[in-house]
């Protein structure tokens, strides 16, 4: 089962998405956080930092998958697992602007992704998915923001397709879209 949960930033998705996962998995299941961020800096390191402390207690082994999200199913281990992937957002800047400074694009990147979320979900019970709302603001971007925010529209509409549940969380609210 797939849950898609949707934010701006610093809205509360990540906390609603642990909560939602713990429920989910019921104790019964090992609880995976698919860490997908590439870290760069200072205030990249207290970002993971804040995160790893919002994780304390809850059980969560952490998987380093900045690329090639489906590779992480040989690191799964055997038996019932949920999975919370944090974030969509990073995982489609990562897949589609390379170190070399190339873009690929938009279409493969989203195409790509969907095939790999879609694998996930076959390897696990739950896979809930963070992601961002970055489509409201209506500022004009120059071409590879404006793919990136395409490719990652697509990929939701797609995912979303799948999803037992949307959500959106505003001002820390959850806000049920589907399911």
């Amino acid at each position: 089962m797939i849950s898609l949960i949707l934010g701006g930033s610093g809205c509360g998705k990540s906390a609603y998405a642990e909560k939602r996962i713990c429920e989910l998995a019921a104790g019964k299941e090992t609880i995976y956080y698919l860490a997908t961020m590439q870290v760069y800096g200072e205030e990249g390191r207290k970002k993971v930092q804040r995160h790893i402390d919002l994780r304390l207690g809850k059980g969560m082994q952490t998987i380093e998958q900045t690329r090639n999200v489906s590779d992480c199913i040989s690191k799964l281990q055997e038996g019932p697992s949920a999975i919370l992937l944090e974030d969509l957002g990073n995982l489609v800047a990562n897949e589609m602007f390379l170190e070399d400074g190339s873009m690929l694009p938009w279409e493969s990147v989203a195409e790509k992704i969907v095939t790999q979320l879609r694998e996930l979900t076959q390897n696990c019970s739950h896979l809930v998915i963070v992601s961002n709302n970055v489509f409201e603001d209506g500022i004009s971007y120059e071409e590879g923001t404006v793919a990136y925010i395409r490719a990652l529209g697509k990929i939701h509409q797609e995912i979303s397709k799948d999803a037992a549940q949307v959500t959106e969380v505003v001002v820390g609210i959850p806000v049920a879209i589907k399911g």
